[in-house]
């Protein structure tokens, strides 16, 4: 455990982000509440405290930051190893609160810094503090991150917006280096999917376009690392046509209220569509083309996913209804890695699922590839890439291994104990050499909390096959129309103000409470 003690509550989130960063495999304690780390503390020691303090102008001092790093001492044999807290008791509980810059100066550290601030200014004193934060840790720790200080998820938006306000690609390295402390690689890589990104955007309508997804909240089988919005088809196989009932709903009222608009993009993702069966999915397909006004369409892509849930059929109604696009997912082509993890596939049924959809005509196939999943490393890594370079998708994209609090990963871990979760600058060039040598490009890129290696997602296309729905919803310069359990919208208006509203996830929620859904879109677009 880590705890991080605040004389105020400021900034948590960006330092429990950037110390998470450095220790993925800890539990990071952030609060500005001194009796709260005191028995956090109590019940385990940490490896070390910070201690940041907010020092405001007054007469004596102008705006300051001070933050302190504390180790736990290891005491004598009659004591044994007792929390920071002890230490604090002795040198008086006045040392967490708003205490003199003298004062503090008495105390001891392993590490300490201060840095001006000023606080009407938060933007520039957030990027202060955090640059100063990573500098303590990194010497701290011996480690470097490859994203600097960066913890938001589109850090390409940084290059964008300098490159459409006419920056040079030297000016902007320059600025992303010394205002985030990133890795020249990864600026690189921001600064060329940038490019790409606005080559692929130059066409779309803002204002007038929009786009649409379409949730299905049903897999044949959960994952341990997944914490989406989704449910075992087994537990919902009687009421799938119910949910298709609530849906139908949502997308007259969808097609209703955008028929001024052009459509742009369509995604069908969960959960697994193709767990509907061959009638569900023609009915669902179906209607849509009934709905919406295809004449702007660019894109139409079906996540068909898992490849166990896939077959000659259901690819038949997709080609049937001029799906454009669509994913097989394999995550990794170690069998024992998809047993861990619970894929229900074999990699059989992946190269079998893949050469079906070629064989019926898909053009534009992705794979969806994780990296740092329980057990694999670097050989292994290599050996999937081997063998997805054989199938030749059209676009691959590689995940960094994420996990959030709803996943089974991360509520039982003692399921997983001895199976190393490892992302390393190796694995990561591994898998972007792979990709170059298949002629894939990248072209968009996200990151999440808790990544493996603190690196990214990175979505790789043959020219002409990018995702451009990928791009819509990543740098969020257009409206999405979300619908289905657990989906979220965006409106988008000039200026890139957005709003959102989203649906409740529960499926049996979302089937009871469809018309609250719709008044809740009405409620977005007025």
């Amino acid at each position: 455990m880590i705890t991080v003690c605040l004389n105020e509550a400021n900034f948590e989130y960006d330092i429990h982000s950037l110390v998470k960063a450095f220790y993925p495999g800890e539990d990071v304690k952030v609060f500005a509440d001194r009796e709260k780390i005191y028995k956090l503390e109590e019940q385990c020691a940490p490896i070390f405290r910070l201690e940041i303090f907010y020092c405001r102008e007054t007469e004596a001092c102008t705006d300051a930051i001070e933050i302190f790093l504390k180790e736990e001492k290891t005491r004598g044999s009659e004591q044994g190893r007792q929390p920071l807290a002890m230490e604090c008791e002795e040198q008086g509980k006045q040392l967490l609160a708003e205490i003199s810059s003298q004062d503090r100066k008495g105390t001891k550290a392993k590490a300490q810094a201060k840095i001006q601030a000023d606080f009407s200014d938060r933007g520039d004193t957030k990027n202060r503090l955090k640059r100063c934060l990573y500098r303590m840790l990194s010497e701290y720790s011996g480690r470097t991150l490859p994203w600097g200080t960066l913890t938001g998820i589109r850090p390409t938006k940084i290059a964008m917006s300098r490159l459409e306000n006419g920056q040079s690609e030297a000016d902007i390295c320059a600025f992303m280096a010394e205002a985030y402390l990133a890795s020249e690689e990864k600026i690189n890589l921001s600064i060329e999917i940038a490019r790409r990104e606005m080559e692929l955007l130059h066409n779309i309508d803002y204002q007038d376009g929009y786009s649409l997804y379409v949730g299905i909240p049903f897999c044949p089988s959960i994952c341990s690392y997944c914490s989406f919005s989704s449910s075992p088809i087994g537990l919902w196989e009687e009421r799938t046509d119910d949910y298709l009932d609530a849906l139908e709903k949502e997308i007259d009222f969808t097609s209703q209220a955008f028929r001024r608009k052009k459509l742009n993009a369509v995604y069908i993702g969960g959960g697994t569509p193709t767990t509907l069966s061959p009638r569900q999915l023609h009915r669902l397909l179906a209607k849509i083309a009934a709905s919406f006004d295809f004449s702007h369409l660019l894109e139409y892509t079906v996540e068909a996913g898992r490849p166990d849930s896939i077959t000659k059929d259901k690819l038949e109604v997709l080609r049937e209804h001029d799906v454009s696009r669509i994913s097989i997912n394999p995550q990794t082509m170690k069998q024992e890695t998809l047993d861990v993890i619970g894929r229900r596939h074999t990699v059989e049924q992946t190269i079998e699922s893949f050469h079906l959809a070629r064989d019926l005509g898909f053009d534009n196939i992705n794979m969806d590839l994780i990296v740092g999943l329980p057990g694999e490393n670097v050989d292994d890594v290599r050996n999937t890439m081997e063998k997805v370079a054989k199938l030749s998708p059209d676009n691959l994209t590689v995940h960094s291994l994420a996990l959030k609090r709803a996943a089974r990963m991360k509520m039982f871990p003692e399921n997983y104990q001895g199976m190393k979760m490892e992302n390393t600058w190796e694995i990561i060039a591994l898998t972007a050499a792979y990709a170059r040598k298949m002629e894939l490009l990248p072209y968009y890129l996200y990151r999440q909390k808790n990544m493996t290696g603190n690196f990214e997602n990175v979505g790789y296309a043959s020219p002409g096959k990018a995702g451009l729905y990928n791009i819509l919803i990543m740098e969020e310069v257009q409206s999405i129309v979300a619908l289905g359990a657990g989906s979220i919208s965006k409106r988008v208006e000039q200026g890139r103000k957005i709003e959102r509203c989203e649906n409740v996830k529960d499926v049996a929620q979302y089937i009871a409470r469809i018309d609250e859904m719709i008044e809740r879109k009405r409620i977005l677009l007025e």
